[in-house]
């Protein structure tokens, strides 16, 4: 399973994102980048799903990384974005550090074993010093896809 492909293409991937001060601002932005992806609920129903799973426990994985994700009935396949910001922000991580990576996930309901293999290799690749580091370097969309291709490949 490549990473790259939950993304689709590269309008799937958010570059220096500077508007966003809060997790509860970066949860609804997140929302409506995979609302565009998901013709079958709005942003207001996506963004009350992660609300939801964040309420279990923050996806803050620690090193500035998030994964945001719940899982929703209305899909049919999974949904991903992903977002760097140009400034970390608070976001409950176990580690208490900021997060300035976020990939975001919607799986549809009933797919379990899917959900923990997307999360596993997604925390794999995403807990990789030097991948972050690729990513927080990387300011040109087409490119970042391009290099999340290559690094899930290895």
């Amino acid at each position: 399973m490549l990473i790259a492909s939950l993304l689709v293409n590269a309008d799937n991937i958010h570059c220096n994102e500077n508007a966003i001060t809060s997790k509860k601002r970066l949860l609804e932005n997140l929302s409506h980048y995979l609302a565009t992806n998901t013709p079958t609920m709005t942003a207001e129903r996506i963004f009350q799903a992660l609300l939801e799973r964040e309420r279990l426990g923050s996806t803050g994985l620690g090193k500035g990384v998030a994964i945001p994700h719940a899982r929703v009935p209305e899909l049919t396949e999974t949904v991903a974005t992903l977002m760097i910001l140009t400034k970390p922000i608070n976001y409950d991580a176990a580690d208490n550090q900021p997060v300035d990576i976020i990939f975001g996930l919607l799986i549809p309901d009933g797919s379990e074993q899917y959900h923990l293999e997307h999360l596993a290799r997604l925390a794999k690749l995403l807990r990789e010093q030097a991948n972050c580091q690729t990513i927080r370097d990387t300011h040109d969309p087409e490119k970042l896809f391009n290099l999340l291709l290559a690094i899930d490949d290895d």
